[in-house]
This record gives structure tokens, sequence and C-alpha cells, in this order.
């Protein structure tokens, strides 16, 4: 096995030797690399004091660069990308970048500490080529925390920098060749096949080994726990794992796709599914994580699984022995944190049925704050209303039970009956029956039916009084 993880920092091809692939970039680049630019704040992907940006050239499609957390990231998920920090943004005469006149100019920043990862967030906007709309800056700036000093200069100086040409990097970049690639290194064996069939075989003989998409959940058993993986196998390379097509009223998702590359799928009849993706997380949180991710996981109060539930999703795994096999997303959640997932399967792709003209399709997600939470409680509906009599309806909720699941009680009080508020009563009423909520620091259990409850009404009252709705949402 090799002991060198190579790949491109700030333009410039590195190998990392002698270090162990499940240390993470953050913990490489203040140590070896002697880049102290880049900040631990929260070692949890939350205030992204590491951002660092993960570029491609343009040539290669999609976003030229995305932010990311390094302190999620692990050395071998590095292995073949190209990087760039803070450090990486000025020209070789040393003349700061764009981004960081801009903030200076503008009064962007206090104590400094968060500034690093503020400026990466820039750089990624600049490359991204988006308008400077006072939403888009908002989103590019959610994974970002600063503790001295109002936003506004920082998002001023975003502003600015929106559409800048000159501001992105990513079309210097060159990234190195990568096939499949193996570590050990002391404690923890790290694998990164880039075909199925090596996948299926490293499950099979290893089946306790960490299955690592993005890290965005298993990153903080390393960078907050400080756990040392044994084996870890890395799920982000194989290519049958990061596809995404619409077919016959059907979007087929990779496993491994994250979300950012998800969103562009969700439009249209899918635009509520979007919108929550939007308030899953940060920006450098979407670059990495995955709904095959969300599902091995199994949280509960993962924000994709209720909307997989009311999109009557199918879950393709496969495993070495058994070949491929299709699981329905309502028989996929055993318990608490347990699936239908035999221990040598992987996730290989997710189904889900687009809704069609005339259903009605949404998501809402409650939490403490708007970016960057934990849902207390999640809803996702699907119905169908003809002659306005519901005709058949699929209510999922996380947050309410040990697994996200269908509220089936509600469902037969609103199936059949004429889509009105009497309806809506009933259904609100039989979650009761469908769930025994716990009571947490995000939540009491009447406050969780409560809250699902008064979701089914606001589901009502899209339908019935849009622009009612729509002034409360934008409160």
């Amino acid at each position: 096995m090799p002991d060198t993880i190579a790949f491109v920092l700030n333009g410039q091809p590195v190998t990392a030797a002698g270090v162990s692939p499940a240390m993470t970039l953050l913990d490489w680049l203040r140590g070896p690399a002697r880049l102290t630019g880049t900040k631990e704040g929260c070692a949890e992907g939350d205030c992204g004091a590491c951002t660092v940006a993960l570029e491609q050239p343009p040539a290669a499609g999609g976003r030229s660069c995305e932010p990311a957390n390094a302190c999620l990231l692990m050395m071998g998920q590095v292995h073949g990308r190209a990087v760039r920090t803070v450090e990486g943004l000025r020209d070789a005469g040393g003349t700061p970048h764009p981004v960081q006149r801009a903030l200076a100019d503008g009064d962007g920043t206090q104590c400094g500490y968060c500034t690093p990862g503020i400026i990466m967030s820039m750089y990624a906007f600049a490359a991204g080529g988006e308008p400077p709309e006072a939403a888009l800056i908002h989103d590019a700036l959610a994974g970002n925390l600063c503790r001295c000093t109002g936003y506004r200069p920082i998002v001023e100086a975003m502003a600015r920098v929106a559409q800048q040409p000159d501001a992105p990097l990513a079309s210097m970049v060159e990234r190195p060749p990568a096939g499949a690639a193996a570590w050990q290194d002391g404690a923890t064996r790290f694998d990164s096949p880039t075909t199925l069939d090596a996948l299926l075989a490293l499950r099979r003989d290893f089946p306790d080994a960490w299955l690592l998409a993005g890290g965005t959940d298993l990153g903080l058993r390393v960078s907050h726990d400080r756990d040392v993986p044994a084996h870890v196998v890395h799920v982000a390379r194989v290519p049958e794992l990061q596809m995404a097509s619409v077919a016959r009223e059907r979007l087929r998702i990779g496993a491994a796709l994250t979300y950012a590359g998800l969103l562009p799928y969700l439009a249209d009849s899918l635009a509520p599914f979007g919108a929550m993706v939007r308030r899953l997380g940060s920006r450098q949180i979407r670059a990495l994580g995955t709904i095959g991710g969300n599902l091995g996981t199994a949280s509960p109060i993962g924000d994709t699984l209720p909307v997989l539930l009311a999109l009557d999703a199918t879950i393709h795994v496969r495993s070495a022995a058994r070949g491929p096999r299709a699981v329905a997303s309502d028989a996929f959640f055993l318990g608490y944190r347990r699936t239908a997932l035999a221990a040598d399967d992987i996730i290989e792709a997710i189904d889900i049925k687009v809704p069609q003209p005339g259903e009605v399709f949404h998501v809402d997600k409650v939490s403490k704050r708007r970016d960057q939470d934990i849902s207390a409680v999640l809803g996702a509906y699907r119905l169908r209303i003809e002659d306005g009599v519901v005709r058949s309806a699929r209510l999922a909720f996380g947050g309410m039970a040990a697994t996200p699941a269908r509220a089936r009680q509600a469902e037969a009080a609103l199936i059949g009956q004429p889509w009105g508020d009497g309806a809506i009563d009933r259904a609100a009423a039989a979650l009761a029956r469908d769930f025994q909520p716990l009571d947490d620091w995000r939540g009491s259990a009447a406050y969780r039916l409560a809250v699902a409850g008064n979701l089914l009404r606001r589901l009502y009252w899209r339908t019935t009084r849009p622009d009612a709705v729509l002034e409360v949402d934008q409160l």
C-alpha cells in the first residue's frame, strides 16, 4: 500500500507522506503543512472557520469550486482533488486577491479569527458567478459565524466581488490522476475504490469498516470525538454512486452524489425538496454530504428521510453475494438507527417518483434557528386531490419517533374526505395516535405534536390561501 496522499494544494501538486489517511485536512494543514490561516472553531462543521475551497477546472463541468469544512475532511478523501486555502489566494508577487481586498476595504473583519473562512466562502461565491442578490449572499454565508461584528460589511464585500471575472483561480487547477488507492498507517486502513465491483468486494471482506461518503456525520467522530477508525472504505469515487438521471417521471440519485450536485435536479415539481436541502446545512456541508449517508445513518431527525418516505422512494442496495435488490422506503427503517441493510450491503441509488401536475407536494422544516440547525420536526407531504376530494396521501415526519415515519392514521383521516378544515382537523388529531414523541431540548412531546398538526393546517392553507402562507413564511 502507498504511504503518500497526492493532491493539488493552492495550485501546486503536493504529497502528504507518513500521515494517517484518517487525519483531518484541518489538522494536516495546521500541523505538517504549517498553513495556519485555516482555523479550528468548533470541529463540528458549524462555524466555518476552517473553510477551504475544493476546486476543479471549469471544463470538468459543474461549479468550478465549492467551499468545504476542512475539519470534516479526512486526508484520504482529498487524494486526487484540488484544495485551496486562504494562503493560496495571493498572486505570485504577494498581492492580495480581490476578495481579500474587498473585505479589508469594507471593514469586514475585527478579531480576524473567522475571517479566513469567510474569505474562502467569498472566493467560492465569486467563482460560482452568482449575482449579488441578498438571498444568495446570505445562503453563501450561512456556514460562517462571526462573533465580533454584524454581517453588513461582510455582505457588502461579497456583493462587490460577485461575478468578478478575475476572482476565481480554479482555471489554474489541474488535478493529478488518481486511481483506486489504499493506505495503512498505524491503526487505520483507508481504501478508496473507483469501481463498484471493488467497493462490493471490500464491503464483503470488511463488513465492519466505516463506509464514508462525505463525512459530515462520520467525520465528527474523528474531528470532534477523536475516534481512530480501524478501517475506512471511501465510496465517493465510484462513478455509479455519483450519477443522477430523470426518466419516466422518476429521479434516480446515486447514493454518493453530494447535496450540491443534487440541487440542480430539485426544481419545478421537486422545488420544495430543493428548498429544504438548502436549509439542511451550509454550502460547506452540502459540498460533502449525501442522501446515501443520510439513509445509512438512519437518524430519526435526518432531514431528507421523511421526504423520501413522502415521495415513495425505492432504495437500491447491492452486495457482492446477492447482487442488487430494491427496498421500499416504507420498509427501510426498522428501528432507532436500524435499517434493512445487511452487513455486506451498500446503498447504490435512490429512486423517487417525481410529483405530477395536480399533486400537492411540500416540505416544512421547524428548527430553533433557520440555518445550520437540526430539525425539531420535519414534515413532508404528497397528496392527490381530485374534485375537491383527497384520493391519496403520504404524510411523513422526522423528529416524532425513533425513526422517520409515515403518519398512517392521519393519512387515513384524509383519504376519501373533502379537502377542507374538517378533514385537516381530524388528521391533526390523529397524529397523537401515530406518534408518541420524546421530550428533549429541541422540544417537548406536546410541542412536537402541536407543530406537526399546525404544519398540516399550513399545508391546507398553501392550497387555499397561498398569499397568506407566503406572508408568514417570509417573517
